[in-house]
């Protein structure tokens, strides 16, 4: 899967390689002699597929996401390829700052209960003197399962539901069509259930962005686990999808091996492989509305 995941890394970059020239050159003219620009767009949404992204949702934002996963491809027309079962997380992230964002959430995959904290402490610029070429993400999480124990389970406290993650995402916008993402990421869970698999789990986070129309744009989303997890067993998480952008809300397709939606969740629960077709169909919706008082930039009585 790792040759996969650099394969994936080496096709956005090729456009890339054309472009950095002539981009190079416009950041260093302009470097210390206009005003600092932010810049933005480089996702159409907080989240690439699974992980986060270098993108945030603004201040007295409210996001209300959907999250969908059905069954496995691979089951066949006798589970109609997996559309006759799902999984689902609803979502609800708020902007306490352009650049703070907290966000909580709900799974029917193994019953969880998620809440985030997001922070950019480095926001990519351009035109002023020590404008940062990428920027830079905090993020950090806990997800609470509620399943309920079976009756001879040895550890029942609530310590041993939680789990916990951080990450940093460094990111950049290259062009107006792409843009990358590292994100390396460490998961702590209390209790783990394999007893080859460790409390901690390393990875590494990969995430693009292609802009395909205006509109339009593919999106790939891959964690390469380093270390803590059973490889026998457990798999990296691979998604490939489109986002769509319609008025308010960006409505995103597709196909992923991991059913878990938050990041414990996919990381450590990932045991379908995209090399046994063992693949799902499943959707993001995102919908934005805009909580309490906002600057108006018209004039009164326009």
């Amino acid at each position: 899967m790792k040759y996969l995941a650099t394969a994936i890394f080496l096709l956005l970059m090729a456009p890339v390689i054309r472009a950095q020239e002539n981009d190079l050159l416009g950041l260093i003219d302009s470097a210390g002699t206009g005003q600092k620009e932010y810049v933005t767009g480089a996702f159409k949404s907080s989240r690439v597929i699974n992980g986060h992204s270098i993108e945030f949702i603004g201040k007295n934002v409210l996001d209300v996401r959907i999250l969908h996963r059905f069954g496995r491809v691979s089951d066949g027309i006798g589970e109609l390829f997996g559309l006759d079962e799902a999984a689902m997380r609803l979502g609800f992230d708020y902007g306490l700052g352009k650049d703070l964002t907290i966000g909580v959430g709900r799974s029917t995959e193994g019953k969880e209960l998620d809440g985030f904290i997001k922070y950019r402490p480095i926001h990519q610029a351009t035109g002023a003197k020590g404008a940062s070429p990428v920027s830079v993400v905090l993020v950090a999480g806990s997800a609470l399962t509620t399943v309920k124990f079976p009756s001879d389970a040895k550890f029942t406290d609530t310590k041993h539901r939680l789990a916990y993650y951080s990450t940093v995402i460094v990111g950049r916008k290259f062009t107006e069509a792409l843009s990358l993402q590292l994100s390396p990421t460490y998961v702590h869970r209390n209790l783990v259930q394999d007893r080859t698999d460790d409390n901690d789990t390393y990875a590494l986070g990969i995430g693009g962005r292609l802009k395909l129309s205006k509109r339009v744009a593919f999106v790939a989303d891959y964690h390469y686990v380093i270390s803590g997890l059973n490889k026998e067993l457990y798999k990296n998480p691979l998604s490939l999808g489109f986002d769509i952008e319609t008025g308010g809300h960006v409505f995103q397709l597709h196909f992923s091996n991991a059913t878990g939606m938050n990041e414990k969740a996919f990381i450590t629960g990932t045991t379908d492989s995209w090399g046994s077709g063992e693949i799902r169909f499943g959707f993001n919706l995102s919908r934005v509305f805009t909580v309490g008082k906002r600057k108006s930039k018209t004039m009164p009585g326009s």
